[in-house]
């Protein structure tokens, strides 16, 4: 049996969730990859929070000479300015936004679902929240970059999108200037943008999992 396209974590003790979070994974990882981080968050215990960890489709990669990986878009080239595959990109935001709408029509309210991404997954997640219809409560870009800067869309129910930016400032994969590249363009857009950098590499560290944690839980809070 094949297994599903999105890993699903339900809320502690069997509660009925009231909110929810989508955690997009990086190249050539799969929602497992964001698992751990979960109960990391201790989050408050009254929390009933749904977290989606959805996989990436298989594609051909090219800047790694073509080979097959889980990936939400084709990268072409790793210069600065870096290549893609936008309508990949696009194709997977859109995939994600009807994931969105699905916990919506099951009574979840937009304003109670958050979006994060870590690199791959943080450029589809730009896209997917920031053209999304319906005020959503919140995005997370990690280690990322805004890839469809160029041609975005904004949607006007998240113009006032809260936006926290992670990055770390020795990130070889994704150079920190591209955060800042990303917090700066949407800062000036009017986006309120708050940008955190951190001592790591191309990773998730235990500093920024403890600022993670509470941030989520003022942006669900009742």
């Amino acid at each position: 049996m094949s297994e599903p396209d999105e890993l699903i974590i339900e809320p502690r003790g069997g509660k009925p969730a009231d909110a929810c979070v989508f955690i997009l994974h990086g190249l050539g990882a799969d929602g497992h990859d964001f698992e751990p981080l979960v109960p990391a968050l201790s989050l408050p215990e009254a929390a009933s929070v749904r977290f989606i960890l959805p996989h990436a489709p298989r594609l051909a990669v090219t800047i790694n000479g073509g080979m097959v990986m889980p990936a939400w878009y084709d990268i072409k080239e790793m210069s600065l300015d870096r290549r893609v595959d936008e309508a990949q990109l696009k194709a997977s935001a859109a995939r994600i936004q009807a994931l969105v709408h699905e916990q919506i029509q099951h009574g979840i309210p937009a304003e109670r679902i958050i979006l994060a991404g870590f690199s791959q997954g943080g450029a589809v997640a730009y896209q997917a929240a920031l053209t999304f219809p319906e005020r959503l409560g919140g995005l997370l870009a990690m280690s990322t970059y805004l890839a469809t800067a160029d041609s975005l869309e904004p949607a006007p129910a998240n113009r006032e999108l809260p936006i926290e930016i992670h990055h770390g400032h020795l990130d070889p994969v994704v150079p920190e200037v591209l955060g800042r590249a990303a917090c700066d363009r949407l800062s000036a857009m009017g986006y309120p943008v708050h940008y955190r950098q951190y001592p790591m590499a191309h990773a998730v560290c235990p500093q920024q999992v403890a600022d993670i944690g509470p941030w989520l839980s003022e942006r669900l809070a009742r």
